[in-house]
């Protein structure tokens, strides 16, 4: 596709034209949340033309929702990096591991290999606007190719390294991604399996290793540093300064739970004022006043991930430590131990591992020592739950508990010297938030979607209630729409931080944002007299039975998992059924090389069969209704959710076991690990209809 020079349609303006203000609609001026717009007082400010919130074309432009109380001026990603250049030039940016050595490199330097990436860009040929997708595990290499990608006035999108070659196909092809940038042979194979879909594709770079054969095009990661070498700096700031804050830069696959995944379009401000504003409802401190250290470890193509390990750390001067690829099959505790990171921030999935792995831990104690652990842990819930603020004065018996065992504990788990730690990206069950309460670790939790750039709720030191998502970051603004008479109703986003569009999806962006720029989550909740938010479910995922009751599942999904410890997943069905029921995994161990689930029940579940006399040891042991004492007990921990149940049409009247725990691989779960409720009903269709065959 042709693109216009500057001297085309897209012509950039030097200053935001005062007459923006006058082509307001009157919807549009009502979704100005009642506030004065001050786009006017940035004259010197460039950004480019544009007379509307949002956009579903990558090359277009957006209004910004810049208004009293949110008039910081729009910079871009490169302006970000520049002024953090200038303040943490010489301190430690970026560490990975090598031959077994931490090797660290400047902000300078970080910097200095983004220029260097983006020429290798330049001439390879990257066109205005198109597409470098990145493939594969987190790396200095990944940041690199990402703000090299813009810089050269190129869109920059990850794509899952748990992606078909179909999935990587579809995303690049959506992106126009001339360049993809693949991890390593396994990755490589997938894009040479679709180049020939690719029309847009005009070289490959892999950035781990050695590329294993000779294809044309394909550049290992040396080769393509080499690159730009001849391209000049001249030509490079010319492209940097014809950038634009209201232009797009990043793109964000939607995981595609309900169809083809969709391309949320982010600007440059949408990233920059998200890492500088949002942040500070996070408490992040600015490295020359105390350096944050994290482990970046979590799915970049991920917003959370993404924000969090990316972007925030360009614009706080944080030292992220890249972990090992095998992070998630057990080595990431490791890499936290040799690290000692100050903040810390995992999918509930991971905090959920861990607990299971403490757990186990526990139970293979002796019989003092588990006393002890037992005692400190409920020494420390009780006081975190009675003393709400972090620097609330708590007992000495907690003091005791916490220097005795609790400090320890953390210490194993190498968050020793850890200060905060978040939660995000999925809803998180109160018996892991509450168990981490037990080590003194309070999860704060961060709530918001790809659409909103990421977090537009956040618990904080400052903002902290259970089971809360906390409240909304200074600078962004929510309604509740169709509120019902218990006070829910859905939650809509305003601020700085809402996407542009989706990439050419005109009728999607249209169903998101309504006729005021207003964007609709689609999830449910309410907000007490503090200003807090308690989310209680999403109404795509709203039962409604075939007597016309709606039922919440994941509160019914929860109270299951906490009255049955041996229960993995459990998902709830009955939509236009005539009663519920519902699908059950069990927790079990998982192959350490290839994390699928096996036949093997996790010592928590080993020990909660021995609680009942039960021997068995495989999921085989149980399913079908073999074994009588784990079905009794699974039937009681459902009666007594039943029970707590406000109408009958909210009781379960059915489970089942099922063979095999939910998977990332095997579809049933996203890339953070949110169960795919449309994907789960297609696959065990039978074995839900048997469930209501009389």
């Amino acid at each position: 596709m042709d693109f216009p020079d500057e001297r085309g349609d897209y012509e950039l303006e030097n200053s935001v034209q005062k007459s923006m203000a006058q082509v307001q609609t009157d919807s549009e001026e009502d979704a100005s949340v009642g506030k004065k717009n001050t786009e006017e007082e940035f004259a010197g400010t460039p950004l480019a033309q544009a007379h509307s919130l949002w956009t579903s074309d990558v090359k277009g432009s957006v209004r910004l929702r810049i208004e009293e109380g949110c008039s910081e001026e729009p910079v871009t990603v490169h302006q970000m990096f520049k002024a953090s250049v200038e303040r943490y030039g010489n301190m430690y940016a970026l560490a990975s591991k090598k031959d077994n050595k931490w090797e660290k490199i400047t902000f300078l330097e970080y910097y200095q290999f983004c220029r260097r990436a983006a020429k290798s860009f330049i001439k390879l040929g990257l066109e205005r606007f198109h597409g470098v997708a990145i493939l594969g595990f987190n790396s200095a290499e990944w940041f690199f190719s990402a703000v090299g990608a813009i810089m050269a006035g190129g869109t920059m999108t990850g794509i899952y390294a748990t992606n078909s070659p179909e999935a990587c196909q579809y995303v690049a092809s959506d992106a126009k991604a001339n360049i993809i940038v693949v991890e390593n042979q396994k990755q490589l194979d997938k894009i040479l399996q679709i180049r020939d879909r690719l029309p847009h594709l005009k070289a490959i770079v892999q950035y781990s290793g050695q590329p294993l054969q000779t294809v044309s095009n394909l550049y290992s990661w040396e080769e393509f540093m080499e690159l730009g070498l001849d391209v000049s700096e001249k030509e490079l700031d010319d492209i940097i300064g014809s950038q634009r804050a209201n232009q797009c830069c990043v793109l964000i696959y939607t995981s595609g739970t309900t169809g083809k995944p969709k391309g949320v379009m982010l600007s440059h401000d949408n990233i920059t004022w998200t890492a500088n504003y949002a942040s500070k409802a996070g408490d992040v401190q600015p490295a020359d006043t105390k350096q944050e250290s994290l482990v970046s470890y979590l799915p970049l193509s991920h917003i959370a991930a993404q924000i969090y390990d990316l972007w925030k750390g360009i614009q706080w001067g944080e030292l992220v430590y890249f972990a090992q690829p095998d992070a998630l099959k057990g080595s990431l505790i490791t890499t936290l131990r040799e690290v000692c990171p100050t903040s810390h921030m995992g999918v509930p999935r991971v905090w959920e591992k861990i607990m299971e792995k403490i757990k186990q831990a526990i139970s293979e104690c002796g019989y003092v020592k588990k006393k002890l652990v037992t005692w400190a842990m409920s020494v420390s819930l009780d006081a975190n739950q009675k003393c709400t603020q972090k620097d609330d004065e708590k007992p000495f018996l907690f003091t005791l508990a916490d220097s005795l065992v609790l400090q320890r504990l953390r210490a194993e788990l190498g968050l020793s010297c850890c200060e905060k730690f978040f939660s995000g990206a999925a809803p998180i069950g109160s018996e892991t938030v509450q168990f981490f309460l037990g080590l003194n670790i309070r999860l704060y939790e961060a709530y918001g979607m790809s659409e909103s750039t990421g977090p537009h709720f956040m618990s904080s030191p400052k903002a902290y209630k259970l089971p809360s998502c906390g409240k909304v970051v200074p600078g962004c603004h929510y309604k509740m729409a169709n509120v019902d008479s218990e006070g829910i109703g859905e939650i809509c986003f305003w601020g700085r931080n809402i996407f542009m569009g989706f990439l050419n999806m005109e009728d999607k962006t249209r169903e998101a944002l309504d006729e005021d720029g207003w964007l609709h989550s689609g999830d449910l909740g309410r907000i007490d007299e503090e200003g807090f938010l308690f989310i209680t479910g999403r109404i795509k995922e709203l039962i409604i039975t075939a007597g016309g009751e709606n039922v919440p599942p994941v509160p019914i999904e929860e109270a299951v998992k906490k009255e049955v410890p041996i229960i993995s997943n459990a998902m709830l069905i009955g939509d236009k059924r005539k009663f519920l029921s519902m699908l059950l995994t069990l927790k079990c161990c998982s192959d350490k090389e290839t994390t699928e689930p096996t036949e093997e029940l996790s010592s928590e579940a080993v020990e909660f069969c021995r609680q009942l006399g039960s021997q068995a040891t495989k999921v085989s042991d149980i399913t079908e209704g073999k074994d009588k004492d784990v079905h009794q007990a699974i039937q009681e921990g459902i009666n007594r959710v039943n029970a707590a149940a406000t109408s009958n049409a909210q009781r379960i009247q059915k489970w089942t076991i099922l063979e095999k725990d939910f998977t990332v691989s095997g579809g049933e779960l996203g890339p953070t690990m949110k169960l795919r409720r449309p994907v789960v009903l297609e696959m065990y269709h039978k074995v839900i209809e048997s469930l209501y065959q009389q």
